[in-house]
């Protein structure tokens, strides 16, 4: 009875949270998730004495399916936050997740009753909420005076951000399309108000505009097609057209943080550079107002961002300016992001450290930037472990394969490489094509390059063989309609496979498919729109060809390996992509080297000469030994023919 009768006096009326809290810390709630939903729990507000704020909250909330609110009687505090995120009230909110078993808090204070609220979202720890990205969910309802206004301003914004913020958690597909289906009625409605004349305060507009670009942008991160991420752009620069740097400082800042993050999205999937450097633009800006010493969390936060932006551009472009300063706005970030203060995002952010210098490295001969790499994945790992961080730990595992796969193609034996499979075969113990499709190919892809490079090693054809069903594996998933760089870039990676097998089998039918292979990727990859992309895939078309050719009678197939390679070195040049470059040159050699030797005369063959002693201003004794002395070999064999060739008598002319 008693229990009865405070449920009732509950449900009329909302206690302050210093007169029952200590009396409820005993009560026992049932806590058990259920099943299909996620969980959020919504802390006491701060200051809201009459608790009609945090009942208004919960209700905007209790019609969205797909989720579950649980009330707590606790406030999340920190002495001198009065509207700003302070690292102790993390804690807080881990510990009432913790205590609630949910995914998701929901803290905050009142400024103005019925006016003025701040809330906060928090992911359980290991979780990719709201937070992990720097994209706090912050309410202003400003001079939101009216009863109406509040409700349906609230209850938009909230539901939108909440939305957005449950994706990471939903651990079904039906429970995803549940929480997509809530979402696109959340833009519907945020859409309306905009549209219609109930909500008039700017301020109060401008959060919509803000919740709204925030829910087409969870939407478009998930879809193949990009116009949900342009409705995103076009939002926060709507709202960006109130909230002003004079006018709302804090909130500008937040804004172009989300939409530097929008604007990366659509730049990912995008062979133009425009979106990236305005990703760019975006976190820069922010960044004027998020300082080290005004906001460090939010300034560590957005340097993070600002490095990933700088290192997609970067593996773009030739040179290493960008990675250079990927890797300065990386070291910045971990300057405040401690694994003392902040573990979890410390792990993130050596995670990104490693992709710039594993991109660096390609850049470069020598293994420092690699080893680095190695370094930075593992450290990360000690916090991004599989039981705290499952999907994150999948991640840093394949990166790290990378890393290890790339030193391994630089040194001899095959220890590094096949620490490489072992990483890519953990990472996909938690990257299930049912789980997690995209990330699933992106290691399926991994794996493939780590295990084609096993078999370079090896005798035998099978690691070879697994690479192929590696590959093939990963465009069931990459088509070309809908991820056409990447479908490209998996059909490079198999003609890569097949043609490594048909040097190792009798006849052409590996080497015809991955030629086929070739082609079908530049379909995709261009000169004018992924220069580099296109280098290499005509340099790999090359050495098939020139396979082909080597098996074959006459020079046509190895007339148009010299013609795919002499393609590549419009865009690998030797200031740009050192390496790429004097490879490229030593099989043009070797191609025109196979053509003299079958045709009279030595014009091939000097050319062949030429192309050598280019590769060899690369390939020194010193850094490069082993391709040092290929191409020396080859060049001495070269000069050798034309020596013959000049000191044969001519033949006499056949007399009528």
């Amino acid at each position: 009875m008693w229990l009865k009768g405070f449920v009732a006096r509950w449900a009329t009326k909302v206690y302050p949270p210093d007169r029952i809290w200590l009396g409820l810390r005993t009560l026992r709630v049932n806590r058990t998730l259920s099943a299909g939903r996620v969980r959020f729990v919504l802390c006491w507000l701060k200051g809201d004495d009459s608790g009609d704020d945090t009942a208004a909250v919960a209700q905007a909330l209790s019609v969205v399916e797909g989720i579950e609110v649980k009330r707590s009687f606790r406030v999340v505090e920190a002495e001198g936050g009065a509207d700003e995120w302070r690292p102790e009230m993390q804690k807080q909110a881990r510990g009432v997740l913790k205590d609630w078993n949910a995914d998701l808090a929901i803290v905050g204070l009142v400024k103005k009753p019925r006016e003025a609220l701040s809330l906060w979202i928090v992911p359980r720890e290991g979780g990719h909420g709201t937070l992990d990205s720097a994209t706090e969910r912050v309410y202003r309802l400003d001079n939101a005076t009216l009863q109406l206004d509040f409700r349906e301003d609230l209850e938009a914004q909230l539901t939108a951000w909440a939305l957005s913020a449950a994706v990471p958690f939903a651990d079904t597909e039906a429970h995803r399309k549940d929480i997509d289906s809530e979402l696109e009625k959340g833009i519907r409605k945020t859409a309306a108000l905009l549209e219609g004349q109930t909500i008039t305060d700017a301020d109060s507009r401008a959060s919509l505009y803000a919740a709204l670009g925030a829910a087409l942008q969870t939407l478009g991160e998930r879809e193949s097609e990009t116009a949900r991420l342009e409705q995103a752009v076009a939002a926060y620069e709507a709202a960006l057209e109130i909230y002003t740097r004079e006018h709302a400082p804090l909130q500008w800042a937040v804004t172009q943080n989300n939409l530097g993050v929008a604007l990366q999205t659509l730049g990912k999937r995008e062979s133009e550079t425009t979106r990236l450097e305005q990703a760019i633009a975006a976190y820069e800006a922010a960044l004027e107002i998020y300082t080290r010493e005004r906001a460090p969390r939010q300034w560590s936060a957005t340097q993070n961002n600002l490095g990933n932006a700088l290192a997609i551009l970067g593996e773009r472009e030739s040179g290493t300016a960008r990675l250079e300063q990927a890797v300065a706005a990386y070291g910045a970030a971990l300057q405040e992001r401690t694994r003392e203060r902040a573990p979890l995002d410390w792990a993130l952010t050596q995670n990104n450290l490693g992709n710039a210098l594993q991109a660096l490295s390609e850049r470069e001969s020598g293994t420092g930037r690699l080893e680095r790499a190695v370094a930075a994945y593992e450290a990360a790992l000690q916090e991004r472990t599989r039981e705290r961080a499952p999907l994150g730990w999948a991640m840093t595992q394949n990166n790290l394969g990378n890393a290890l796969q790339a030193l391994g193609k630089r040194e001899s034996g095959t220890g590094r490489l096949e620490q490489a499979v072992a990483a890519h075969e953990g990472a996909l113990q938690e990257r299930t094509r049912e789980r997690a499709p995209l990330q699933w190919a992106v290691t399926q892809n991994s794996l493939g390059n780590a295990l084609a490079a096993l078999g370079e090693r090896e005798s035998g054809t099978g690691r070879f063989e697994e690479a192929v069903a590696a590959y093939e594996a990963v465009l069931l998933v990459y088509t070309r309609e809908h991820m056409p760089l990447d479908w490209a870039m998996a059909q490079n990676n198999l003609g890569n496979a097949l043609q490594s097998l048909g040097k190792r089998e009798s006849g052409t039918g590996r080497l015809e498919r991955a030629v086929a292979a070739y082609e079908a990727a530049l379909q995709v990859y261009t000169r004018e729109q992924t220069p580099l992309d296109w280098a290499m895939t005509q340099s790999n078309l090359g050495v098939a060809f020139a396979a082909l050719g080597r098996q074959e009678g006459g020079t046509g197939r190895l007339e148009r390996a010299v013609a795919a390679y002499e393609a590549a070195l419009q865009e690998y040049t030797r200031e740009g992509v050192p390496s790429q470059w004097a490879a490229t040159q030593h099989n043009l050699g070797n191609a025109l080297a196979t053509l003299g030797e079958r045709e009279s005369g030595t014009a091939r063959l000097e050319r062949a000469v030429t192309a050598y002693e280019a590769a060899l201003q690369e390939y020194t004794r010193e850094h490069t030994p082993l391709d040092w002395a290929m191409t020396r070999k080859a060049l001495e064999m070269a000069l050798v023919l034309i020596r013959e060739r000049k000191a044969e008598p001519e033949t006499p002319e056949p007399r009528d």
